[in-house]
């Protein structure tokens, strides 16, 4: 059966949405789709940091470019400005454009103003959502828009929504913790660089947004790390060593970074004084750390051979949260 026009732009809102998975934090992964009443996808677009414009506000300011032929705001990242010129110069361009969109539209002014009155200011004809916003500060965005005329239908594909909000959810109340490993197609995962570089820039812009870094005592003494996110110019997070002896060189990068802690403790206790969490190394600490562990993020390089290390010891069946192919496959999973 051929998808509705709905279920088509809300497909496009999550993929969108699940490119920017934690880079959002503390804020949740949200993506959103302008559509015509023709069904014609007009816009795409994703909240990619906090602070910055919320995905439904990149969203319309594309649908306005691409409707008006205005490119004023067409490069703004400036949330207040994209608000203010829409509010402006709209001229009721929006009255036959519904939206998709992955969460629903918040209804309070934060370090953004609120999207829901945005929306409801604009006239747009019908919104698709597929989940409610459970913040009691930022919920009833879609009662606003409600209220005003326009048609909100929620629960358009709710649990592939539902995946996509788990992190943010879950680091509400205790940290989400994720582990990160880079392999070739024959599964090893040592010897030089194996992932490609926007993969590694990815990696990086993870580490940017994370609190805490926690790896292994025995590859800090082999593979001599830095730990930071230099590929993206980002901040590097502090860093917990899992080791039972504290018998590092301290010449080793990671120790040198400024404006961060290191640690080196025999149990993974120090997790929870934070909100963000990435895991990296190899099988050992995968095992050590099982318990703690919410999610799995491999980068999969279409290369075999040059290493000889697998994750052979784990045996675990993995349910893919969401799967990208690019010049690597990108992979987020959980345990069944």
């Amino acid at each position: 059966m051929k998808p509705s026009t709905e279920h088509h732009a809300m497909t496009l809102a999550l993929a969108a949405a699940w490119d920017y998975q934690l880079l959002t934090f503390p804020n949740p992964a949200v993506g959103a789709v302008c559509f015509s009443k023709e069904g014609t996808i007009l816009s795409i677009g994703a909240h990619k940091r906090a602070g910055g414009p919320h995905a439904e506000v990149y969203a319309l300011r594309d649908a306005y470019a691409l409707l008006s032929g205005d490119t004023t705001i067409a490069d703004s990242d400036d949330a207040h400005h994209i608000h203010e010129y829409l509010r402006t110069h709209h001229n009721g361009i929006f009255n036959s454009v519904s939206m998709a969109v992955t969460l629903e539209p918040c209804s309070h002014i934060g370090k953004t103003p609120s999207c829901a009155l945005l929306i409801r200011d604009l006239g747009l004809q019908k919104l698709a959502i597929a989940c409610k916003d459970s913040n009691p500060e930022a919920a009833e965005g879609g009662k606003i828009l409600e209220e005003s005329g326009i048609v909100c239908e929620f629960c358009v594909m709710e649990s592939e929504g539902k995946k996509l909000l788990e992190p943010f959810l879950k680091w509400q109340e205790t940290p989400f913790v994720f582990f990160k490993w880079a392999q070739r197609l024959d599964g090893t995962i040592d010897k030089g660089t194996i992932s490609s570089k926007s993969s590694r820039e990815h990696m990086h812009a993870l580490r940017d947004r994370c609190d805490l870094i926690v790896i292994g005592g025995n590859t800090v003494r082999h593979d001599r790390p830095t730990l930071d996110a230099r590929l993206v110019a980002g901040r590097a997070p502090d860093v917990l060593i899992y080791s039972h002896q504290n018998d590092f060189d301290r010449s080793i990068p990671l120790f040198s970074v400024p404006n961060r802690n290191v640690f080196v403790e025999s149990s993974l206790e120090k997790i929870n004084g934070y909100r963000l969490v990435m895991i990296e190394g190899g099988a050992g600490m995968m095992e050590a750390a099982s318990k703690v562990i919410n999610w799995y993020l491999s980068y999969i390089a279409p290369k075999i051979g040059g290493g000889s290390q697998t994750l052979g010891i784990i045996q675990e069946d993995f349910e893919v949260m969401n799967a990208k192919i690019t010049d690597n496959i990108i992979l987020w999973m959980k345990k069944k």
